[in-house]
Formats: C-alpha cells, structure tokens, sequence
C-alpha cells in the first residue's frame, strides 16, 4: 500500500466517494465523521500517511484541529478541504503548516497529487526523525570521556587542543575520536557537526563548560 489516508468531514456521501476513489489508488483509508472523533482514535505514525480535512465541521474545526494535533506532537501533513473558499483561512492554515489546500468538488487528479505529495512529505518526515532518533541513542552510548572528546571535536577543537583541555596524548585522543566517529556513524567532521546540530547538541552547549 501506498500510505493511509485519513479522512475527516461531517459528509457521509462526499467521506464514501472519497474513500472509494482512494482505495481504486491502493490508499488504506479511514474515515472520521468529526475532528473529535479522530482525536479519540488518534492516528498512529507507524506507516506514511496523510490527513483530509474539511475546513467547516461541526464541533472543533478543521484548523483548530490542526492545531490540537500539532500540539500532540502528530506530524501527519495535512491538506485541507472546502467548498468556502476562504483567502484568510488558506493563509492561516498554510502558515500553520498545512500541506496544501483543495476547493470541492476536487478533481480525482488533484486530489491523488495532492496525497501523493503529503505522504511523500510524512515519508521524508519519519526517516529524519528515525535518523535523530538513532543519532541520539549513540550520543547516549558514548563513555563519559567519549562525550568530552565528541563535544570539543564538534566546537572546531583539534587533537591537539582537546589533549591540552582534557590532560591526555594527541595519541590517547586520537583513539577517542575514532570511536566516536564509529559509534556516531560518521564518516567525517561534517557529518558529525551536522547530526550534533540537528539534534540540538550544538545549540545547547552555549553554557557547558568544556568551552575554549
């Protein structure tokens, strides 16, 4: 299959004609007839998927939640539906970070692009949070010396420079830093520099006190 789509809006025949052309597409489907009801069977992120959803439903709507799910922490994209075309309401959605926003009676191929394109974003979205996620796990592996070495590399520090601070041989530290690099999966300074950003680590050393 090629991702779960989740459909959201109070139109019982417009969430069945929906449902029966994505399924023809060999999308996974399921259908929620309000916001709250999805909340109460909060999607889980385990496949790549996307969410449909209608911008007027009754109760809580569509943007406020694509608010409350941003809040959950959900990163499923979203593209929003309406038959109100509304400029204000576009704008807004987009800024929050809606993946696109489609008029009804959407045609057949602008609706599977426009899912296409959000589970392609969901998909790219998974596979850096699971590199982050690997990424932190062999931070957290590192000895205690490892991780000194490993946070004065990432500041710019040389061997020689990190021996001077940590009172240990240019030979001794160049044996630390190979096993960073290995445990760390990087082939290079650059690539190291850029998952200790990615992961927050450089941003938050401003105050450590290995600074130079």
């Amino acid at each position: 299959m090629p991702g779960l789509v989740h459909i959201v809006d109070d139109d019982a025949s417009f969430r069945t004609a929906i449902e029966r052309r994505l399924k023809k597409a060999g999308y996974a489907v399921a259908s929620y007839s309000s916001a709250q009801h999805l909340l109460d069977q909060l999607p889980n992120e385990s496949e790549p998927g996307c969410i449909l959803l209608d911008v007027r439903i009754p109760g809580l709507s569509g943007p406020e939640l694509q608010s409350r799910l941003r809040e959950l922490g959900s990163s499923l994209p979203i593209v929003f539906l309406t038959g109100y075309p509304d400029v204000s309401t576009t704008v807004r959605t987009i800024k929050a970070g809606a993946d696109d926003f489609l008029i009804k009676p959407v045609p057949a191929d602008e609706l599977l692009r426009a899912v296409e394109r959000a589970i392609a974003h969901h998909e790219a979205t998974r596979s850096e949070r699971s590199r982050l996620d690997a990424g932190r796990a062999n931070v957290a592996s590192l000895t205690p010396r490892e991780r000194e070495v490993f946070e004065l590399v990432i500041r710019g520090q040389t061997n020689k420079q990190v021996a001077n601070k940590l009172g240990a041989t240019e030979r001794t530290i160049k044996a630390h830093r190979h096993r960073v690099m290995e445990k760390m999966h990087a082939r290079t300074l650059a690539e190291l520099v850029s998952l200790a950003e990615r992961i927050g680590i450089l941003n938050g050393m401003s105050g450590s006190g290995l600074s130079s």
